[in-house]
């Protein structure tokens, strides 16, 4: 397998890095022992140190003692990005439990599949409330008022028990796009090793600071904030839900260094009123979704920060792909795509045919992106077939289609099942969407295609205009821009104006929600 990538790595980062020998309780401890009265977490404008935090994930380890949690035991946490978060996470990692983080979002249906589906024993939300239905959960935990009362509970270190990097850290249930969620296997050692690619990649260290915009039950908050903040020793500022404004006055209040979010939580940094302080923010990542050119432009010249790609999935434990700090993302001169970056240390890529995983595809080609390496999942929770499919001889298959370049930067082209096809011809969402962002009204744009009695599939556009864009704006207009810059198999011949587009919680645009509205329409 050509990796021509290599030869970027003597100017940004290791080729290789070593394997982690620690799981992620040992190396929150270790931290807390050396730094304890270091800041952990900056809740708005509160502090909690680590040996603070340390004790009170003691306190909590207790109370799971007392009602029989241990090894291999579940603990789902169904809250916002608050402190009781990471407190139940180093708990029940301290009894070497298995967290289950769950979205605050999940209606009752959902929130039962889930419990039932990782059998789960004990439930820590936001609303004590919460129905569990007939499922193995035996405590709910009401996470308002958890540390205070915690102050009941003894700060017994003998509560604490061996944990393996090779034990299961977390369950991440997969959004489900496809069928029902898969609840990901997340190791220790993965979670620990792509915690080290971070600090390596984005060289975070002391006197960084992360602005915790992605939420904590998402991967890439578990990995690029929670483990992240443990390993580097370095605070991770919370503030309860993203809100912009909110984010941009903590980002001045605690001089915050480093972000991973989705590109909609960028987009609407940006569209804040301007005034904002956001110079501290010099190392700003973007991901979850592709990122257009002409988002990345508006946002430096807006607040003065270039946006990273970088790229993974719940099943590659976050990274696989990113931006080095000290680079620019090119863009392929064909789609206008620009790169999601080079394969992280340790990781291999390649790209294979769509129908045929064997055969690898040459660079230049769409083929579906095959990842191998450390920081892939073993395989989902209870579903055996599940996990066969996934995998072809070893390669995790993504499900993204994707390029390779011949000097090894790798550009997503879009997912799979997102494909259009209007009258034959292939039609990727990304790219129109990518062509909508270079007006100057347009602050979201999502593609989808819909039924055509003569094209098979028409590209339609949902579109969010700027607050602060003057003048009107025509479904014509954007039409016809569209077509002076793209082929005619490709423009969106419909456009359909929204108040925002609809989002899951980590800030991807649901495109089922469209596609399902528009049937119905």
């Amino acid at each position: 397998m050509a990796r021509p990538w290599l030869a970027h790595y003597s100017r940004f980062v290791p080729h290789e890095l070593p394997l982690p020998a620690e799981s992620l309780i040992d190396i929150f401890e270790r931290t807390a022992r050396a730094q304890p009265a270091s800041p952990a977490i900056h809740y708005f404008d509160e502090t909690i140190a680590f040996a603070k935090l340390d004790n009170l994930a003691t306190r909590f380890a207790s109370r799971l003692e007392r009602w029989g949690i241990g090894h291999g035991d579940r603990v789902a946490l169904c809250t916002q990005n608050d402190p009781e978060f990471l407190v139940a996470v180093y708990g029940a990692w301290k009894r070497g439990a298995i967290i289950v983080p769950l979205s605050p979002m999940f209606k009752e249906r959902e929130l039962e599949y889930h419990l039932g589906d990782s059998g789960a024993r004990v439930l820590v939300t936001r609303d004590p409330e919460a129905p569990i239905g007939k499922t193995a959960v035996e405590h709910v935990v009401a996470a308002r008022g958890l540390i205070e009362s915690l102050a009941d509970e003894p700060a017994d270190s003998a509560v604490r028990v061996p944990v393996a990097p090779g034990e299961v850290a977390y369950l991440v249930y997969t959004s489900g796009t496809t069928g029902q969620p898969k609840g990901a296997m997340c190791l220790h050692r993965a979670i620990a090793f792509n915690s080290e690619v971070y600090r390596t990649w984005m060289r975070v260290g002391p006197g960084d600071a992360l602005l915790g915009m992605a939420p904590l039950f998402h991967i890439t908050g578990l990995v690029s904030e929670i483990a992240l903040s443990a390993l580097a020793g370095v605070p991770l500022v919370l503030f309860h839900r993203f809100e912009a404004r909110q984010a941009l006055r903590l980002a001045a209040r605690w001089r915050t260094t480093t972000a991973v979010a989705a590109i909609t939580a960028y987009i609407a940094l940006m569209n804040e009123p301007a005034g904002s302080d956001f110079s501290s923010m010099t190392k700003c990542y973007s991901g979850g979704a592709p990122v257009a050119p002409a988002v990345t432009g508006q946002f430096e010249r807006k607040l003065g920060a270039y946006l990273h790609n970088v790229y993974g999935l719940t099943e590659s434990n976050s990274p696989s792909h990113a931006t080095p700090l000290d680079a620019r993302a090119p863009v392929d001169p064909a789609s206008g795509a620009l790169s999601i970056g080079l394969p992280i240390p340790n990781c291999e890529a390649r790209i294979v045919d769509i129908t045929d995983p064997g055969r690898e595809a040459p660079p230049g080609e769409p083929g579906e992106l095959a990842l191998r390496g450390p920081m892939i999942i073993p395989g989902y929770w209870n579903k055996p077939e599940e996990t066969a499919r996934a995998f072809h001889d070893g390669w995790f298959l993504t499900g993204d289609v994707a390029a390779m370049d011949r000097e090894g930067w790798f550009y997503l082209v879009d997912r799979k099942k997102d494909m259009i096809v209007a009258s034959g011809f292939k039609v990727w969402p990304r790219e129109v969407e990518d062509v909508l962002y270079q007006h100057p009204a347009v602050k979201e744009a999502a593609v989808i295609g819909i039924p055509d009695d003569y094209r098979g599939e028409t590209v339609k556009a949902f579109v969010a205009l700027r607050d602060d864009f003057a003048g009107p704006v025509t479904a014509e207009e954007l039409i016809g821009f569209c077509r002076e810059r793209m082929a005619a198999y490709k423009y969106p011949r419909l456009v359909e104006f929204l108040p925002e587009i609809p989002k899951t919680a980590t800030g991807k645009f649901l495109r089922r929600e469209l596609r399902e509205a528009a049937r119905n329409a």
